[in-house]
Parts: C-alpha cells; sequence; structure tokens
C-alpha cells in the first residue's frame, strides 16, 4: 500500500508533518499541487499511484478502521467501478450554529435526496459517491477528472463513468465523519461555489444530472420574477410575499422537528442555514448558467475571479 499526499502547497504546517512521516515511512509521498484545485490534486495522483486500486480521502474528515478493506471488498464482490461511504455530519465547534450547520447538511430539506449524506439503511446504486474508491483500468477508459471543474469534478466524473455502462455502489456499513463548515459565511462560499459549476458539468456533458440540482435555481429565479412582477403590477404586488411566506413555514416546520427529534435547541440557526445553502446554491448556479451556458465563458478565468476557490 501506499499513500500519496498531493498537497496544494500549504501554508499550515501540513507540509512539516507530512514530511517528518515521509522519512521514516517509505510508502508514504509527499506531491506538490502547485495549481491548488482539486481536479489537479486528483490527476496527480492518478499518474503517481503505482497501484490498481485507487482510493481518495479528502480533508475535513475522519475516517474509519475499515474504510480501505470494506470498500475493496465491496469493490470485488459487486464488480462496481466506483464504490464509496455514506457521511454522518458532526459541527466543527460546540456553537448553536456549528451544530445547526450539521444538522441542516444531513437533512433532505437541506440536500435533497443525496444518499451519501441523508444516510442509507442497505447498499444501493446510485449517481455519486464522496471520495470514491476505484480500479486504475477505469481511468484509462473513460478519462480523469475534468480540470476545468473547480467544484463538482467528481460529479461530472461519475456522470461520465456511468454514461459508459459504469456502475457506482454506495456502501451503507462504511460511514466516514465529515466534518462541516462553521459558520454561514463560509456555508455560503462553499454552496455557492456548488451552484455556480454546476452549469459547465451541464455544458461538458450535455444534460442535468439529477432534478435535485436545478431546484434551489428555480426557487431563487421564482423569487426575482415575483419580485419583478409585483413591482411592475400592482395586482401582482402579493406574490412575493406569498411565496417567501410559504418557504418560511416550509423551513419553519423541518427546523421545529429536526429540533424536537435531536434534542437540541437551534430552530432559528437551522432555519437560516436552510435559507443560506438553498439561496446560496441556486444564486450560484444562476450566476453559472449566465457564464458558461450564455456568455460561453473560458471556466480557467474564474480562479481569478474573486470566487475565493481555496476556501
Amino acid at each position: 500500500m501506499e499513500i500519496l499526499v498531493i498537497d496544494g502547497m500549504s501554508e499550515d504546517g501540513t507540509r512539516k508533518i507530512v514530511e517528518e512521516y515521509v522519512r521514516i515511512q517509505p510508502h508514504i509521498r509527499l506531491i506538490d499541487n502547485s495549481k491548488k484545485t482539486v481536479s489537479t490534486a486528483l490527476n496527480l495522483g492518478i499518474e503517481k499511484a503505482s497501484g490498481t486500486v485507487l482510493m481518495r480521502a479528502d480533508a475535513h474528515v475522519s475516517y474509519p478502521a475499515n474504510y480501505i478493506s470494506r470498500l475493496v471488498y465491496w469493490l470485488n464482490q459487486s464488480n462496481a467501478d466506483n464504490v464509496g461511504c455514506t457521511l454522518v455530519t458532526q459541527a466543527t465547534g460546540n456553537s448553536m450554529m456549528s451544530r445547526a450547520i450539521a444538522a441542516g447538511l444531513g437533512h433532505p430539506l437541506g440536500v435533497g435526496n443525496s444518499y451519501f449524506r441523508v444516510g442509507v439503511s442497505r447498499n444501493r446504486w446510485v449517481d455519486t459517491v464522496p471520495f470514491g474508491c476505484y480500479r486504475k483500468s477505469v481511468f484509462e477508459q473513460v478519462g480523469k477528472f475534468d480540470e476545468d471543474l473547480i467544484r463538482n469534478q467528481d460529479d461530472e466524473f461519475n456522470l461520465r463513468l456511468i454514461k459508459n455502462g459504469g456502475r457506482i455502489l454506495l456502501v451503507a456499513d462504511v460511514k466516514c465523519i465529515y466534518f462541516a463548515r462553521d459558520s454561514l459565511a463560509k456555508l455560503w462560499r462553499m454552496y455557492f461555489q456548488y451552484g455556480y459549476f454546476k452549469p459547465l458539468v451541464v455544458r461538458k456533458v450535455g444534460k442535468i444530472m439529477t432534478v435535485r440540482q436545478i431546484v434551489p435555481a428555480v426557487f431563487v429565479l421564482l423569487v426575482g420574477v415575483s419580485i419583478v412582477a409585483a413591482l411592475i403590477s400592482p395586482s401582482l404586488s402579493l406574490c412575493p410575499s406569498i411565496l417567501i411566506t410559504l418557504y418560511a413555514l416550509c423551513i419553519l416546520s423541518a427546523a421545529l422537528f429536526a429540533s424536537i427529534r435531536s434534542g437540541e435547541v437551534f430552530l432559528f440557526h437551522l432555519c437560516l442555514v436552510f435559507a443560506v445553502l438553498h439561496f446560496s446554491y441556486g444564486i450560484g448556479y444562476l450566476r453559472g448558467v449566465v457564464d458558461f451556458l450564455m456568455l460561453k465563458k473560458d471556466p480557467q478565468s474564474n480562479l481569478s475571479s474573486g470566487l475565493d476557490i481555496n476556501r
């Protein structure tokens, strides 16, 4: 077994820690990722790896002791092309907002039917999984990760894999702990980026992958259209109020039940989390539609466009 640490030129002490391990463990290698994006890191790992099975392990996550053995077992047992785990989202800190963010990222209203986030009771075939366990031959057949995609590169790859006859298995009994962002500002930035690059995936693969990915954008668009309509015609002045009221009741109900079920008192905080998830992703998606589908912008230009992709 070899461990490749693909480092985006970090300055937080990571490199020093890894270098200490490299000196005493010859199977660990430190590889520089000067472009500092996830997709380039993944491709570097694929190029440098010598094994027949490749496993991805991202930051912000704690992995169980059986992560490697169980995923490799199911890769062989199921004849899948990509095997992944479910995520149990935990708060990074102990603040009420941190706990609410963790709850929102594991709730269907926050993430839709993203099975690896909401959990499954048994193994199932899905459209995507986090991280992934692959045979190296898969990348020779369908290509590597698209380096134009600063976010959502795994979604695009998995769709390309499925279009080429591949199958993706979500394993129920392997659970990783994902540590969520600890503030609404960080959550907004991350989900804006997820939404922003989704239309680029659509442009590349020629289709919308799942309905859940366009729901926030459709809702944000409806809100915007209703506000404009109300300004133009007094007879439609109640439309934005009705739409926002219905939305508020929806997220309030979901937050209330989630608070009762968990025993937490983060009702107000969770309402804010739901709103941030929906509006940041929706606004990001609509901007991505303009930039990538209408204006046909070069995605590489967005590396310096102020999107703050590395945070």
